[in-house]
């Protein structure tokens, strides 16, 4: 395996791995910049207030997004096993 190769598969490794977290990224992003003007305007800076919407947000978005993301998972992990022979010479 030429280093080239390996450069190529860590450099799709990680351009799955951003692919992958960026729905729920931006999804905390969002909310966490929507809390925190709520938070801002009514001047209520319980940790709670902030802590429990986000995580239910991010866990609604991770059962929104999980079928999407186990798909592109799946293509990726294919294609890395189905290429295991080319990569071996």
């Amino acid at each position: 395996m030429t280093p080239e190769t390996v450069v190529q598969i860590v450099r799709q490794a990680l351009i799955m791995t951003f692919w992958l977290s960026v729905p729920l990224l931006a999804l905390a992003f969002i909310v966490g910049i929507l809390i925190s003007l709520v938070q801002i305007v009514t001047s209520m800076q319980d940790n709670a207030f902030s802590t429990i919407p986000r995580l239910a947000v991010f866990l609604g978005g991770l059962l929104l997004f999980l079928p999407w993301m186990l798909t592109k998972l799946m293509v990726y992990t294919t294609s890395i096993i189905g290429n295991l022979g080319r990569y071996a010479h």
